[in-house]
């Protein structure tokens, strides 16, 4: 995939251009609103990666002017801004995805190359997450079970959303660490144990099949 990355930090842009390229994916930058616009519209890419606070042109002017100019590149918004109302202001202006930051190598991995995917296909980008009658809305951030609403720390929260994204899959220790956490080493700490602790009476105690299971000497496992 050809990537275009438009971000003003340069570390950043650097790090972006290191984690896509070494995915396997052609990367070019550009450091604000005005030049990322005009490189969008002259050039043909598979996907933008755009951050929201750009100097010359913000991120939400630049996506607007380039869906209102006939661009149809998918685009995903970076921003440490990550409420309710800023996802939907973002996708609103014409992004099709929306990652928080700080997040991990393999999210923004995973999300660009499902843009790809999605201008191949023209399917539109994943909102929601169901798990047998487990579901998520990753735009208002509701998690249901059923008819039951489940309230979730921002931190379970990613911890479920990531499980739900490799649901059927057995989720490692290194896994949890990397992709929930950020943590690129392993901080001999019962966190994940605490939080996943947490997670289970929330979305299974209550309820008659229990959905998360412990996969001994290996992780966890989210499935019907």
């Amino acid at each position: 995939m050809r990537v275009l990355v438009i971000e003003d930090d340069r570390e950043q842009a650097g790090f972006i251009k290191k984690v896509l390229g070494d995915a396997g994916h052609d990367v070019e930058t550009a450091e604000d609103g005005e030049g990322g616009l005009v490189r969008a519209r002259e050039s043909e890419f598979d996907a933008l990666v755009v951050d929201r606070m750009l100097p010359e042109k913000p991120g939400l002017q630049l996506v607007e002017e380039y869906r209102n100019g006939g661009g149809t590149t998918p685009a995903l918004f970076l921003s440490a801004l990550s409420d309710v109302d800023n996802r939907v202001e973002g996708l609103k202006a014409g992004a099709d995805d929306y990652l928080a930051k700080p997040f991990a190598p393999e999210e923004l991995i995973a999300r660009v190359e499902a843009l790809g995917r999605r201008q191949n296909t023209g399917e539109p980008p994943v909102t929601k997450l169901k798990v047998g009658d487990l579901e998520m809305d990753l735009l208002s951030r509701k998690v249901m079970r059923g008819e039951t609403k489940i309230d979730l720390q921002p931190r379970e929260f990613k911890l479920l959303e990531y499980l739900m994204r490799h649901a059927g899959q057995t989720v490692t220790r290194t896994m949890l660490l990397e992709g929930v956490w950020n943590y690129h080493f392993d901080p001999q700490t019962n966190v994940i144990d605490v939080h996943i602790s947490r997670l289970r009476a929330k979305i299974d105690k209550e309820f008659d099949s229990q959905l998360l299971q412990t996969v001994r000497g290996a992780g966890y496992c989210l499935q019907a």
